[in-house]
């Protein structure tokens, strides 16, 4: 790849920016910012590429505040102009005001569990001495920010937990802070971690200290930007500083190599799995803690499946793994007898997907998917079934932790119209039973969903559900929104969505279709949507949106499609082969720049699923689809609104401004084209409700609008 030319011409007018803001509205004509264009061209395999956006990348750069102020100020003053945005705001605010929980964990004699009286922008973590006793407040982050941007980004107990290292993430970053709070006493040590990512922490069995992962410290201009590369397993001990803890582990000569250590129940070994971007293969090591001197000894170093560590019993060590099983199976290894002559299959592949699994109550809990809904079954720990376990219904369930020994485990479940309960199931009795069930002011009984089967381009058979009011009349006049997603093995499963209920209550239809890319059948459905394949994705996506005309649930006027991260792509995507196909779009931190995604933070890491610019082939195909470079001059697209955040450092909101930038520039319809830029917001993990009530509000509003939905109200 050739060095940029970065011919830069014409004056950064920023005046222009407020000449052209005036008075945009749903009402009139959006006149936009005017963005400056500059000349900058790169010769990829001999490919001639402008990015004329390119100074957008600089997200400190004073002119591309400048240019987010604008495009805020002509969004915002857009969105004012519908008169259902404030009804619309009142009801997400009156649905969201529910109290809900996670699901308990054990340590020691205490239950610990997350609660959120309904408003609150962060969920407070409790301790309860049963689980019939009055919560107790051990750590509330809505006292760590005025605005609620401080989330709780990880937590981690001690095993007789009376300590808990907990990770902050400011604003949406995926950069976390570590603190130890004494649980006894509800104070906090003096020992801070910092420059933490994609990491937990796991405790040494007597609390000493616990293991996690870090990047160096970056500087403060490139720490939103910047490549992640060369990530290293620390141990931390408690009340030493951070400049003492010592290394375990690290590779100078694997940039790409990410590390995430565990120590087994047991207390006797470190688990160190290794991973290389977002590929599901990983490599295994092993560290015995009993010797001091803590040498990493390899265990699976082929990279050639996924081994998940589940938990062992001395020498023996549980994985889930899809070796020779693209739909998962368990089997044993004996460390001291590592040979792959001895390793035992304990649950064999079937025909559902084996999606997760635990180690408790002295059974395998394993949880599969069958036609992308829940399954759960339980086994011994010789691998002879044991039982299914009831579920409420058709949807999801989640959870499932605990250690071997507990005669106790916690799961949730939810579907489209059902709001998540949190059951606790008794090993000793074999039963279920609810342990807190939320009550959402939303009548599922006025909503029914449906599970169905369309036909791809190439005729693969791919699932959908679809949610709608009872007794919809299917005449193509039913404002719609498809979701989908399509990427890094990620099943979409059966969830409420508190946003979504206002959406349904609206009349509104809502889609769900399950695109190869992802993992719902396992991973040839994965890999079938990967790489040079992508174009299956978008295939899988358009046939969901020609079903849903073709059976009159709604029409290309009246249809949006909904995506974020890899779905944002899948937006910008589908929209620019078929812009007469669907009335809106909504993406939402989106990868739209398929060219550069890699130069950023850990975009490196997502070549796994999508190929590499580096690649003369790859290049070609990425160039082909990739969503800014594929915007066509005189094309009339549908109403689309971005949604980005000013701290996403998971893909980085330039992605984003040059997508918009550009749009708005071949724009040849009169469809609206708006970015609205959350400020103090991230990738989405950790965003305060006050934010997610206004962005479900301006989404819903920007629909409401541009679907011509007039004639149903808000109630």
């Amino acid at each position: 790849m050739s060095s940029a030319l970065n011919r830069l011409t014409g004056p950064v007018a920023l005046a222009a920016f407020a000449v052209l803001i005036t008075s945009a509205s749903a009402a009139s004509p959006v006149k936009y910012p005017e963005t400056r264009k500059t000349t900058v061209v790169e010769t990829l395999h001999g490919t001639e590429v402008a990015d004329p956006y390119r100074w957008l990348e600089d997200d400190n750069a004073a002119e591309t505040k400048t240019w987010v102020e604008a495009q805020n100020k002509v969004t915002f003053g857009y969105l004012a102009g519908i008169p259902e945005r404030e009804k619309i705001r009142k009801r997400l605010t009156e649905l969201w005001n529910y109290e809900r929980f996670g699901l308990p964990s054990k340590r020691g004699s205490r239950y610990f569990i997350s609660r959120n009286s309904g408003l609150q922008n962060q969920s407070v973590l409790y301790t309860m001495e049963t689980l019939s006793s009055e919560p107790k407040v051990l750590l509330d982050p809505n006292t760590l920010s005025a605005d609620g941007t401080v989330a709780l980004s990880g937590l981690a107990l001690s095993k007789d937990g009376n300590l808990l290292a907990y990770g902050v993430s400011r604003s949406g970053s995926d950069w976390q802070e570590w603190q130890v709070r004494d649980v006894k006493t509800g104070k906090d040590l003096a020992d801070k971690i910092e420059w933490v990512k994609f990491s937990g922490a796991s405790w040494l069995k007597d609390g000493s200290g616990f293991f996690y992962s870090r990047y160096d410290a970056p500087t403060e201009a490139t720490k939103l930007s910047k490549a992640n590369y060369f990530h290293k397993l620390y141990f931390h001990k408690i009340g030493t500083p951070q400049s003492e803890d010592r290394l375990v582990f690290d590779r100078p000569d694997q940039k790409e190599w990410n590390f995430g250590g565990s120590v087994t129940d047991d207390g006797k070994y470190l688990v160190i799995s290794q991973n290389q971007g977002t590929d599901r293969k990983n490599r295994v090591f092993l560290v015995d803690l009993s010797k001091p001197a803590w040498d990493v000894v390899p265990l699976l170093n082929e990279f050639d499946a996924d081994y998940t560590p589940l938990d062992n019993d001395g020498t023996t060590f549980w994985f889930r793994t899809d070796l020779n099983a693209p739909r998962g199976r368990i089997i044993a290894i004996d460390i001291a007898k590592p040979a792959r002559s001895n390793w035992k299959v304990l649950i064999a592949q079937n025909e559902d997907n084996l999606t997760g699994a635990s180690v408790v109550g002295d059974r395998f809990v394993v949880d599969y998917l069958k036609d992308a809904r829940s399954v759960v079954k339980l086994f011994k720990l010789d691998g002879t079934f044991d039982k299914e376990l009831p579920l409420p219904g058709i949807g999801s369930a989640g959870g499932f932790g605990g250690e071997r020994g507990d005669k106790e485990t916690f799961f949730s479940f939810t579907g489209f119209t059902v709001p998540g309960a949190i059951y606790r199931y008794d090993f000793t009795t074999g039963q279920a039973t609810v342990f807190r069930q939320p009550k959402v002011d939303f009548n599922s009984d006025d909503f029914e969903t449906k599970q169905v089967f369309y036909t791809s381009k190439d005729g693969t058979r791919v699932p959908m559900f679809i949610t709608h009011k009872k007794g919809l009349k299917l005449d193509g006049s039913n404002a719609a929104i498809l979701y989908g997603y399509g990427g890094f093995n990620i099943s979409i499963t059966p969830s409420f969505s508190t946003s979504m209920a206002a959406w349904l209550e609206l009349g509104g239809v809502y889609a769900v279709a399950n695109l190869r890319g992802g993992g719902e059948y396992g991973e040839a459905w994965h890999k079938a949507g990967t790489k040079l394949q992508k174009q299956n994705v978008f295939d899988d996506c358009i046939a969901a949106a020609e079903h849903l005309v073709a059976q009159k649930y709604t029409a290309p006027k009246k249809l949006a499609l909904m995506g974020g991260s890899n779905g944002g792509l899948l937006v910008g995507a589908v929209i620019n082969q078929r812009p007469d196909l669907f009335g809106a779009g909504l993406p939402a931190v989106g990868v739209m720049d398929m060219l550069r995604f890699h130069k950023f933070t850990i975009g490196w890491a997502w070549t796994s699923d999508y190929g590499t610019p580096e690649d003369k082939t790859e290049f070609a195909y990425l160039k082909g689809y990739s969503p800014l470079h594929n915007l066509k001059p005189g094309t009339k697209y549908p109403a689309i609104m971005v949604t980005t955040g000013d701290h996403d450092d998971r893909v980085v909101p330039a992605h984003s401004f040059k997508y918009a930038a550009r749009l708005q520039e071949v724009q040849a319809g009169e469809a609206p084209v708006l970015i609205r830029i959350e400020t103090k917001a991230g990738h989405g993990a950790g965003k305060p409700t006050a934010k997610l009530i206004e962005e479900s509000a301006d989404k819903w509003s920007f629909l409401y609008e541009n679907l011509g939905m007039r004639s149903s109200a808000p109630r």
